[in-house]
């Protein structure tokens, strides 16, 4: 079953595109990460589905709703955990969760049940009359997804959720996370510039420059580059140096930022023989298992790094 399905869309700010012709599904009880560096539009995106911003092509369907036609009902089916805090800061836990609770329309002995709920679900029961600004980061963070929950959305999405959050904090909401989708079957879209977390999704979007670039499992995407990846590393990599190599070795190295790298079965014999070269301008040789940054620059022969917005 489908939840969400981003068709076409495009997006601009003036002139300049934030997002080229998006299109992908996410089905129901999947962790889907949209994963990019800063600038490439994941922000956008995430305030497109959400609503937040008004969509002029293409179309986002929710369960079966476009966003178009029925926001207000689209509205009720999502919960939006933002990259920025939105906690109140000098109130309870539980003030927190009346209040918003208040905002979906929730009152009464139902809207009491489901604080008592999400709390509960979330490990936070005992937290419930603490001031907000003595949590950790990432019981804040447990907090703002509680928040989100409240109104019994079967899609939660979540723009950077892990951050400003230490490690420990980090593998914290992870468990979270899964646990909402096998105990509740419920469907998380999360945006991140961070490989581990992308690691962690079920189904894995690379957004660049507006643009998606590859899309499938993170295994998936890693296994594209075969078995094994390797970088010769070079301060002036060049198309001619990567011809001065297939005369040495019989296969062509692609030029990247910062060497030339095979991205195929490479194997020892051939790291071997490349380790001879080194100090013929080259400064190492790199030798291991494809990860998403290789992925990305397979993809759009640049390095992961952060893009003007």
């Amino acid at each position: 079953m489908t939840t969400l399905h981003v068709d076409q869309v495009s997006f601009w700010y003036g002139s300049r595109a934030a997002l080229s012709n998006v299109t992908f599904t996410v089905e129901k009880g999947h962790i889907f990460g949209i994963l990019g560096p800063n600038g490439c539009g994941k922000t956008t995106l995430f305030r497109l589905i959400s609503t937040l911003l008004p969509l002029t092509h293409g179309d986002i369907v929710v369960l079966g709703q476009s966003t178009k036609q029925n926001a207000t009902w689209v509205r009720r089916q999502i919960g939006v955990t933002f990259q920025a805090p939105s906690l109140d800061l000098k109130l309870s836990v539980y003030e927190n969760l009346r209040y918003h609770g208040w905002v979906y329309g929730l009152s009464g002995e139902h809207l009491q049940a489901r604080i008592a709920t999400v709390l509960r679900e979330l490990g936070l029961a005992d937290r419930k009359t603490q001031i907000v600004q003595e949590l950790s980061g990432g019981l804040k963070r447990r907090v703002e997804i509680a928040k989100s929950l409240l109104h019994e959305p079967p899609l939660l999405i979540l723009d950077e959720p892990a951050t400003g959050l230490d490690p420990a904090a980090r593998l914290e909401l992870w468990q979270l996370l899964n646990q909402l989708r096998e105990d509740q079957g419920m469907t998380i879209v999360l945006t991140t510039h961070d490989m581990d977390e992308a690691e962690r999704c079920d189904q894995l979007l690379i957004l660049n420059r507006g643009q998606v670039v590859a899309q499938a499992t993170p295994s998936a995407l890693k296994e594209s580059l075969g078995a094994a990846t390797l970088m010769m590393h070079h301060p002036a990599p060049s198309e001619e140096l990567s011809v001065e190599v297939y005369e040495l070795c019989g296969r062509r190295p692609r030029v990247v930022p910062g060497g030339l790298r095979f991205d195929s079965n490479a194997d020892h014999e051939l790291l071997l023989q490349l380790a001879a070269q080194i100090g013929n301008g080259f400064t190492g040789v790199s030798f291991g298992q494809p990860t998403l940054e290789d992925v990305f620059i397979q993809k759009t022969g640049d390095r992961f790094r952060e893009v003007q917005p």
